[in-house]
Parts: structure tokens; C-alpha cells; sequence
């Protein structure tokens, strides 16, 4: 069948509507998936769960996609409407031996696309099973079966979800919070709702709460400063004790203390890796390449072992696994813990323990990340640069004095500056991150490592 290679992502599969992605390629997906599990579980009879988000072309892809795994010969449990979290979750849960998530997470409207794991939530990335499935369907060699499979619905996998996260997190108190919270018009709606079922005494303000696949309000992407800016005005409004922003998908959390300044997610995982830790002495956490030394800090500072990964949630999830990592997360937003049912996002167990943090120590969430914001990052800086190459090339050489790291694209670092630059998905973009141990420093270093990069 004709497909588009480059929507095969290094951890998912996204692409246009209608175009890129389509009923034929959602039926094309189901086929592979279930010829790929196949070869690898050899005669065995497969189980795939199948979840989509609130996107309006979601549901039309997700029956093509059953087709083509019922099809196939495999049984399908429709997990039904979820975030990907609990979409994780439900694989784990269910015992099954992979699953499907019909969702381009925060890109815009006009964009769908799919996650994929293997069984408890093994990720499928771009080298460990998405350029297979690439070439099975470019090829149509997909499995034959004489036998349809077995089709069942389920509804129970969000509230199962609930009660576990929450469960995970422990059971030590939480006062009284007041709290806005901004879900984009995403999936985060629907674990924070259940939540307030098990969580009674926290107060809510919401935020652009409707399911809405169009995103009328902003784009379901926090990571972008500009897509806060009504929270940030509530959360002072209101006088609320903390802030809350999730993505199109809800797999990403992003936390504001009651100044409506945002908690760098480095400062978030280095909190919860220590939480962690006292339970967990000496465990391995891991984190993504991008400049957030702070966590490493933290890490080290509770007697952790720290690892570094490359950039991406299927990537981090296979090293977490490799390492028998308790828990990571990533710069962009995601934490990942080791549950019961597999290694995925925990948004909800996050959310807890921070607020059981908060209570614990009686303290502000400004007052318990004040002592680590030590360090001034750049944000995340991108370039469109024809020759990406040439532009790395010239970076190694303006500052071959110091500690090269190539793990995923280049990380240089001296003493009182690092910073990492990679590819995009997409074809021209170089995507800059910069760290320093002062502001002024860090603006100079910024300007100067983006003059490189545009040639100048």
C-alpha cells in the first residue's frame, strides 16, 4: 500500500488528516501490528488493546484499525475514550500483548496519528518495531487468517487507573488545595475528574475542560510559554495554591506554584526522585540529555544513581527498562514510573505525591523548588537551518575545548554553561537547549551558540 515514510516518527506514527493518515492506513496498521506480534510471539493468539483520544477523526480511525486487527485473526478489547496514560495502563492491566492508541498528542487539529506498545507497555519505537511495521505495510505483507478474531468492549480502564495511581503514591495526607487547572480541551480532563472523586477536600477551577479535538482555546502543548497565559492569569486571580497544565493526550503534566511561575520539569523529577528514593535507597533514575543539571543534582544529593537518555518517551522507557529504573522523566513534561502494570506516564501519581509533599513539609510548592532554582536555561530555541550537519560541525569546532557528548545530537559542556542542539522530525529544524550558572551568562552563551548555528 502507498504510505509516507516520514510520518513513521522515532516513537510514533503522526501525520495529516485525511491525507497521511487515513481508514485504508488505520486498517493497514491493524494488519501490521498483528503480522509484526505475530512473528515475534510465534502462534501465538493475540490480544491488542485499541484507545483513542478526543480527536474528531479518532473514532473513525480506531474502528478501521479493529478491522484490521480482528481481521488478522487477533482479539481486539476496545479500551475505548482515554489518555495515554491510562491507554498504557490498560495493556498492562488487561494482559495484553500489545495495544494501539489512536492520538497525535498535542499537535494540532488537522493532525492524527498512533503510539504502539508491546505488552505491558513496552514502547515500540522507530528501532524496535515502527520501521517494521513501515515495511510490512509498504509491502502488504501482512499475515492471512482463516479466522477472524474475537471483538469486546471495556470500560473499566479509567477508573482502574485512578484508583492505582493513586494507590502508588501512597497514602499520606493532603490538605486542603485550591487549584486551576488547564487541560487544553485534552484527555487530562478525564483522570483529573476522576481524581476529585478520590480526592475530595481539593478545590478545582477548570480550564478549557470540554473534550474538543479542534483545540479552540490554545494548542494542547504547555511546553510552549504562550499556551499559559490564561492559567497564569487565573492561578493569581483565583489565589490558588498551585497550577496545573496538561497536553492534547494527557501524558504530559506541567506544574505553576501559587506565583504562577512554571516548575521546570527538571526541578519536578529531581522532587519526585527523591521521594522515590526514600523508599527506594541507591535506585537508578534516569533522565533526557537536555540541559536540567538540577535533576542530576538532586539525584545525587538523596544518594540515587542517575542516567542519562536520549530524547523521546519510547526511548527513555526502554532504558528505564534496561536500568530497572524506579522512575525518570523528561524535560518536555513526561515522568515515568515503574508500576505494577509496566513502565509509562504517571500524571495523576505525580500530581499526589507533589501535593503530599506540600503537606508534608507545610511548605508553599514555591518554597519547596526554591532551593534548587539555581541554574538559568535558555528555553527550548529552534532554528531552521538548511544544512544541519554543517551547522553541528561548525558547533563541535567553535567549542572543541569542551566535553563533547554525541548520545543524541551534541551536548557540549564547560564548567558554568552546557547545552545540547538536535534534529526535529522535521527536515531543516535544529532544536537548541541552554543551561548557565547565571543569567547574564546564560543570555551571552544563548546569543552566541545561535549565531553559530545560523552561520553568522
Amino acid at each position: 500500500m502507498n504510505i509516507e515514510r516520514s510520518i513513521f516518527k522515532a516513537y510514533d506514527i503522526r501525520g495529516f488528516v485525511g491525507t497521511q493518515i487515513s481508514d485504508e492506513f488505520s486498517r493497514g496498521l491493524g494488519k501490521a501490528f498483528v503480522t509484526m506480534l505475530s512473528s515475534e510471539l510465534k502462534n501465538k493468539k493475540l490480544k491488542i488493546a485499541v484507545g483513542r483520544d478526543m480527536r474528531a477523526s479518532s473514532p473513525a480511525y480506531q474502528k478501521a484499525l479493529i478491522e484490521g486487527i480482528v481481521e488478522s485473526g487477533a482479539d481486539v478489547v476496545d479500551i475505548g475514550l482515554v489518555s495515554t496514560p491510562e491507554f498504557y495502563f490498560g495493556v498492562g492491566y488487561l494482559e495484553c500483548d500489545g495495544g494501539i492508541m489512536v492520538s497525535a498528542s498535542h499537535n494540532p487539529a488537522q493532525y492524527n496519528g498512533f503510539k504502539i506498545t508491546r505488552d505491558h507497555a513496552r514502547p515500540v519505537s522507530g528501532d524496535s518495531g515502527i520501521k517494521i511495521l513501515a515495511q510490512i505495510m509498504e509491502f502488504d505483507s501482512f499475515i492471512k487468517s482463516e479466522d477472524k478474531g474475537n471483538f469486546e468492549i471495556n470500560s473499566e480502564i479509567p477508573n482502574k487507573f485512578i484508583e492505582e495511581s493513586i494507590a502508588f503514591a501512597g497514602d499520606d495526607q493532603i490538605r486542603d488545595l485550591k487549584i486551576v487547572v488547564d487541560t487544553g480541551n485534552g484527555m487530562g480532563a478525564q483522570y483529573l475528574d476522576n481524581m476529585l472523586t478520590k480526592i475530595q477536600n481539593l478545590e478545582f477551577v477548570k480550564m478549557y475542560w470540554d473534550f474538543d479535538g479542534n483545540f479552540p482555546n490554545h494548542e494542547s502543548n504547555p511546553f510552549k510559554d504562550e499556551n499559559n497565559i490564561d492559567l497564569q492569569k487565573r492561578i493569581l486571580e483565583e489565589k490558588a495554591d498551585l497550577g496545573i497544565a496538561t497536553d492534547g493526550d494527557g501524558d504530559r503534566i506541567f506544574f505553576f506554584d501559587e506565583n504562577a511561575k512554571m516548575v521546570e520539569p527538571a526541578m519536578v523529577r529531581g522532587l519526585i526522585a527523591q521521594i522515590m528514593l526514600r523508599d527506594h535507597p541507591g535506585a537508578n533514575i534516569g533522565y533526557d540529555i537536555r540541559p536540567g543539571k538540577i535533576t542530576e543534582d538532586m539525584i545525587l544529593e538523596a544518594g540515587g544513581k542517575p542516567f542519562v537518555t536520549r530524547v523521546g518517551h519510547s526511548l527513555i522507557k526502554e532504558k528505564m527498562i534496561e536500568y530497572n529504573s524506579i522512575f525518570a522523566g523528561e524535560s518536555s513534561g513526561h515522568f515515568f514510573y515503574k508500576y505494577q502494570r509496566g513502565y509509562f506516564e504517571g500524571p495523576v501519581t505525580v500530581t499526589v505525591q507533589i501535593m503530599q509533599e506540600m503537606t508534608r513539609k507545610n511548605k508553599k510548592l514555591s518554597e519547596l523548588v526554591a532551593p534548587y532554582r539555581k541554574y538559568y536555561h535558555s528555553g527550548e530555541i529552534n532554528f531552521e537551518v538548511e544544512d544541519k550537519l554543517k551547522a553541528i560541525e561548525n558547533l563541535k569546532i567553535r567549542y572543541s575545548d569542551g566535553k563533547l557528548n554525541e548520545l543524541d545530537g551534541i551536548t557540549i559542556t564547560y564548567p558554568d554553561f552546557w547545552f545540547n542542539v538536535r534534529a526535529g522530525n522535521t527536515e531543516s529544524i535544529l532544536r537548541l537547549n541552554l543551561e548557565a550558572t547565571s543569567n547574564k551568562l546564560m543570555e551571552l552563551k544563548r546569543d552566541e551558540v545561535s549565531g553559530v548555528i545560523l552561520g553568522k
